[in-house]
């Protein structure tokens, strides 16, 4: 696992948004992971300053979900499909037959959620696979003692959890009790995983996933498991790390032709 620590929040899209474009110059066609939220942000605006400069073309790229909300109407805005589309796929330059999620409106949850781990696999697997982290050290929304081996499936979230994404409804009681999310071992799966974590609220996550014990406890623990894994944190968030002077060093040290 590589840590690289920056400035800050900008700092951090700026850098991971390189590597993407740098993925897409190699493969254009690359299946890219993306997650949601706020921390994720100026990944996806820096990657689309690149595309409207002419620095990278995106053209080709494929878009996959994390997760999605479980009984939101079709459209809604707050849908993680519909937050992609915003957010993502649309400021890319990119059609809606680019994008892949799974269908959380689905009569079938639990074979829509096999349906979505299927369609990753013969899409030809993620190439880079975009994270957050919860406060209580959760990816995606495999929620703490989530299986190390788990697949694309439902799960419910805990009330931390629906009070944190309280901020995008209009309030607590509007936000869904369950969602289907990508399984740990299905994310494990990508060929490069790439956490970003921003602010001193995930400085203790950060660290009990980067330097803890691998534990169900802490489900983005599971990332020591990866050969390719790099987490992106800035300053508030590296404040617990015990070792973050050595993470600045290696990082110093690296070869620039090493990328991300």
């Amino acid at each position: 696992m590589e840590v690289v620590i920056v400035p800050d929040a900008m700092a951090g899209g700026e850098l991971i948004a390189e590597a993407l474009a740098a993925l897409l110059r190699r493969k254009p066609d690359a299946l890219l992971g993306v997650a949601t939220g706020s921390t994720p942000l100026p990944i996806y605006q820096a990657l689309a300053a690149q595309v409207r400069a002419g620095s990278v073309d995106a053209a080709r790229a494929r878009i996959c979900q994390l997760d999605e909300y479980v009984g939101l109407p079709a459209g809604h805005p707050e849908s993680y499909r519909s937050v992609v589309l915003r957010e993502v796929v649309e400021p890319l330059g990119l059609g809606a037959d680019s994008f892949m999620g799974p269908d959380g409106a689905a009569e079938d949850v639990q074979a829509a959620c096999e349906a979505y781990d299927r369609a990753l696999r013969e899409a030809g697997g993620v190439d880079l696979q975009l994270l957050g982290i919860g406060t209580d050290g959760h990816i995606g929304f495999n929620e703490p003692c989530s299986s190390l081996a788990s697949r694309t499936r439902i799960k419910t979230l805990t009330q931390q959890t629906r009070k944190d994404n309280a901020r995008f409804f209009d309030s607590l009681d509007e936000v869904p009790h369950h969602v289907i999310t990508q399984g740990i071992g299905t994310i494990l799966e990508a060929r490069h995983l790439v956490l970003l974590a921003t602010g001193a609220g995930k400085a203790d996550a950060v660290a009990r996933a980067v330097e803890g014990p691998l534990t169900a406890l802490v489900p983005a623990s599971a990332l020591q498991l990866h050969p390719h894994a790099t987490v992106v944190v800035d300053e508030a968030a590296a404040s617990r790390l015990k070792l973050a002077d050595y993470f600045r060093a290696t990082y110093a040290a690296k070869p620039h032709w090493q990328g991300l």
